[in-house]
């Protein structure tokens, strides 16, 4: 496996799951059976974009302090601005998964 692919699978959630709206009632039966196994991984996401926000706001923290680079410590302070809403994003879909009620 290339480094990008693992650098993808580690930051990104989408490729443990199965597409719900394909096949017949028991294919998509098995889908979701399946998706909901796998929302056992979403906590560990969370966790990698809450240290990686944590990680990037520190070195904007450092740019901006120490290094006196308002302009440069934007580089950090972004990613560390996006990784708040990819952790709401993946608690929705943990909570959808994991904790409310099927609908079937």
């Amino acid at each position: 496996m290339t480094f990008g692919t693992l650098l993808y699978r580690y930051f990104f959630f989408g490729w443990l799951f199965k597409d719900v709206n394909q096949g017949n009632v028991f294919e998509r039966s098995a889908a979701l059976r399946h998706n909901r196994d796998m929302a056992r991984w979403l906590p560990t996401y969370m966790r990698r974009w809450l240290w990686s926000g944590l990680f990037f706001y520190g070195l904007g923290s450092i740019a901006e302090w120490a290094l006196h680079a308002p302009g440069f410590s934007v580089l950090f302070y972004v990613p560390s601005a996006l990784s708040v809403p990819v952790n709401a994003v993946i608690g929705a879909a943990w909570l959808g998964l994991k904790v409310l009620p099927a609908q079937f």
